[in-house]
């Protein structure tokens, strides 16, 4: 995906690698390099700056919201299924592949607690000094905490194993070109 916008009104966005918030002003352009999970990509050819922008405020974009994920019917199944669905649906803003196939998610642990599930998940990224780490891993926590019989909710980024791109799913392999 390739598309030209120009900035409807100022709006928050999320440096790409970085993790830092900024505000984009109005008028700014940009050129949409990914829509998914929920989120667009942008980068700013000024600067050159890659940012993640919500798709709740897709109206500054002048678009409409991108669907949440691949996985974002209605939720089905029993607590495990939906959880892997709604980690299906947190995407890295840099590669068009869900965390689930580029094999970030490591360890998915679920037990009871009081009112619903307690949700425990390790998960690890492409690169340590990658800035959007916490972004992710709130993004899948969040996820996580809105779904039915859910009590708790807990993303952890760990480091052991290192990630290798020999972890991505053939799936994601697929979806790469790789």
């Amino acid at each position: 995906m390739s598309q030209q916008i120009e900035f409807r009104r100022d709006c928050e966005a999320v440096f790409v690698p970085a993790g830092n918030r900024v505000r984009i002003p109005k008028g700014t352009e940009a050129v949409v390099t990914q829509a998914l999970g929920g989120t667009f990509t942008l980068q700013i050819p000024q600067t050159g700056a890659l940012v993640r922008v919500a798709g709740g405020d897709a109206d500054a974009l002048g678009l409409e919201p991108p669907a949440a994920g691949e996985a974002a019917a209605e939720p089905s199944g029993d607590v495990e299924t939906q959880v892997w669905e709604a980690l299906k649906a947190c995407y890295d803003p840099e590669i068009p592949v869900n965390i689930v196939d580029l094999g970030l998610v490591y360890d998915l642990a679920i037990e009871d607690a009081d009112g619903g599930k307690r949700v425990a998940v390790k998960m690890t990224l492409t690169a340590p000094g990658c800035g959007m780490g916490t972004v992710i891993a709130a993004d899948a926590q969040q996820r996580i905490a809105g779904l039915a019989g859910v009590a708790d909710a807990k993303v952890d980024i760990v480091w052991d194993p290192p990630w290798g791109p020999q972890m991505i799913s053939p799936e994601g392999r697929e979806k790469l070109g790789i």
